[in-house]
């Protein structure tokens, strides 16, 4: 971890003023174990942070990590989603996407696929038969990204993008290394497009190294670790694997790495994202995000009757060992 890496000395640098402040720290939270799909299991990264901390975002869980035995390896079936997107990072091993609307493909490590569900899609993510058969190391991110209100019902799409297609940057002293996988960072762009104004990237720090990141001021900030420890925001609030800080009220992001880290890490990893607020109604249930309860009750109505769409006749499934 991670799969996507490069030479700092070659990249850009980032360029925060010497001027700018810090963000403050709001909160940190620790993320509940659970399990999605089939049963792969799952850190649910904003349980407990309030909804309007959140916004634009919904929902994020980070996926695994976890070092499955041959047989082992679970994704998710065929299901629906309406009025959202779903951004999905795929940081060891891979994973096979198609849906009702003709996307799919397979997501390696390091690459990531962002799917607009909008009016209404089915889909699938599930391994490929012979990682199922072989086993091996899975850790990945999905996050789901609300839509606007006036967005809601707009057709669906799919975007496949590989690890190799983010931009990369690195601090002065080369000690930090971000991906920059959708949205704009300090004018470095990722190739994820959205419908809401946003970044969305992956920051890796060597031990003992810290960096200023700037931030838009019209984003909020959220950074969810995803392995080591170090501190984070103008008041060097400690934050370790599996937490997220809330942080608001300033110029850039400051996460400093712990000089020594965990045994399964080298480096601190920290998944930071952020966006514009849409400050809208947001009603969820299940795999539907509208704005009303009746707009999710017609949800499930369309579902039931087909209107989502439709299983292809050479849809994959998951692949079942012995079966």
């Amino acid at each position: 971890m991670p799969a996507v890496t490069a030479d700092t000395l070659t990249l850009p640098r980032l360029a925060a003023a010497p001027d700018a402040r810090p963000r403050t720290v709001l909160g940190v939270v620790t993320a509940p174990k659970g399990f999605e799909g089939e049963g792969f299991p799952v850190h649910r990264a904003f349980a407990g942070i309030k909804p309007e901390f959140l916004d634009p975002f919904i929902h994020m869980d980070q996926m695994g990590e976890v070092e499955y035995a041959p047989g082992e390896p679970k994704g998710t079936p065929w299901h629906p989603h309406r009025g959202f997107e779903t951004f999905t990072y795929l940081i060891d091993g891979q994973f096979l996407h198609q849906d009702s609307n003709g996307g799919g493909g397979i997501i390696n490590d390091g690459g990531t696929q962002y799917m607009t569900a909008g009016d209404g899609i089915l889909h699938i993510e599930t391994p490929p038969e012979d990682l199922v058969e072989s086993g091996g190391l899975f850790h990945g991110v999905q996050l789901w990204i609300n839509l606007p209100r006036a967005k809601k019902r707009i057709a669906p799409q799919y975007q496949d993008l590989q690890g190799l297609d983010s931009s990369m940057v690195t601090n002065a002293d080369g000690g930090a290394l971000l991906r920059v996988l959708a949205g704009e960072v300090d004018g470095h762009s990722g190739p994820g497009i959205s419908h809401t104004p946003l970044a969305i990237t992956h920051l890796t720090l060597a031990p003992g190294a810290e960096v200023d990141i700037p931030w838009r001021h019209d984003f909020n900030a959220l950074a969810y670790v995803l392995a080591g420890s170090g501190t984070i925001g103008a008041d060097a609030q400690p934050i370790r694997s599996g937490q997220t800080a809330v942080l608001a009220d300033g110029d850039t992001v400051r996460v400093r790495a712990d000089a020594r880290q965990e045994s399964r890490s080298p480096s601190l990893e920290v998944f930071l994202i952020g966006g514009v607020p849409l400050r809208e109604p947001v009603v969820q249930y299940g795999p539907f995000v509208m704005s009303t309860e009746a707009e999710i009750r017609q949800a499930f109505d369309d579902y039931q009757s087909g209107r989502l769409g439709t299983v292809p006749a050479d849809a994959i499934q998951p692949h079942r060992p012995g079966q």
